[in-house]
């Protein structure tokens, strides 16, 4: 599923015009993006919960050529679903 879908599906069950509802709907992912590159912790009850995590340097090896390779840390968005989640795909 696209964005585009998400669009077309609120704004058919909701009657709301798709370029309001596009607005919205990217207005929220700004607000997500904003919130995890302030380092911000988002919860969204029965969905889950998006994070930064800290990935630790290591040793990785190029798999083409066997040669290792060092891999620098970095920082990863993690989600971890919540309760309504979990139980759907249980």
């Amino acid at each position: 599923m696209r964005k585009r879908d998400i669009v077309l599906k609120i704004s058919q069950d909701t009657g709301i015009k798709q370029v309001v509802v596009k607005d919205v709907v990217q207005r929220t992912l700004n607000a997500i993006f904003d919130s995890l590159k302030a380092g911000t912790r988002i919860e969204l009850r029965n969905f889950g919960v998006f994070m930064i995590k800290k990935r630790k340097k290591r040793i990785g090896r190029n798999p083409k050529t066997g040669a290792v390779v060092p891999v620098p840390e970095r920082l990863t968005v993690v989600f971890k679903p919540g309760l309504e989640m979990k139980k759907i795909f249980k």
